[in-house]
């Protein structure tokens, strides 16, 4: 969805993954071993989504609430879709413009960040230092069941711009009813194994979606 818009991906080639290793920013050990590296690594991610705008496909998934109740289920960390408008979001991995406490009650308050930068002496009011509001490798999805819960009921349920590689999300594709018209869209989407009542849409997220809007 983002990439569009110019934000660096994670999986894709040339993406944050083939430039970093997750064990040295991305997982609850490499916090403890060393929280000013992770917390530099995701104040240069938060750095450029703030130098970033929403691009097309933002806005399309925006203006379907013109028509239709529109739940977004995003694995992304930024917050362009709330620039762009959409009202209902569940944000599965978090939100980086958000922080929360590194103590023993991580999910009881999120607290915005102000600009870009996370610091050393930004504390939590129980003293602990706050980290940022992503789930990481190896730690528990607290949105997974929430999100699971609202797809089950839905009419169309759009996948787009994802690998399907990263789990428990990619589960969600198995969530929905049967009677539910389901859409995968993807530049890739041919070679995606998905269940045989998707219909694929090898396109990019705003082509996709617009093709979709018009055609169906």
């Amino acid at each position: 969805m983002s990439a569009e818009s110019g934000i660096s991906t994670f999986r894709d080639a040339g993406g944050l993954w083939e430039k970093y290793k997750i064990e040295d920013v991305a997982t609850p050990e490499a916090w403890k071993r060393n929280p000013d590296l992770v917390t530099d690594f995701y104040n240069q991610r938060r750095k450029q989504i703030l130098e970033t705008q929403p691009n097309d496909a933002h806005f399309l998934i925006a203006s379907f609430e013109k028509e239709f109740e529109v739940l977004v289920v995003t694995q992304n960390i930024d917050d362009l879709h709330e620039r762009a408008g959409s009202n209902e979001i569940v944000h599965l991995h978090g939100n980086i413009r958000f922080s929360k406490s590194s103590g023993p009650n991580q999910e009881r308050e999120y607290f915005p960040i102000n600009g870009w930068e996370l610091t050393k002496n930004d504390l939590c009011p129980e003293g602990y230092r706050l980290r940022p509001h992503v789930v990481w490798f190896g730690e528990d999805v607290p949105m997974l069941n929430n999100a699971s819960e609202k797809l089950a009921d839905s009419d169309v349920f759009i996948v787009i711009g994802t690998s399907l590689q990263v789990y428990p999300a990619a589960s969600l594709i198995h969530t929905v009813s049967s009677r539910c018209d389901c859409f995968i869209i993807d530049p890739n989407a041919d070679s995606f194994s998905v269940p045989s009542h998707f219909h694929k849409i090898n396109k990019t997220a705003s082509e996709g979606l617009r093709y979709l809007s018009e055609n169906w």
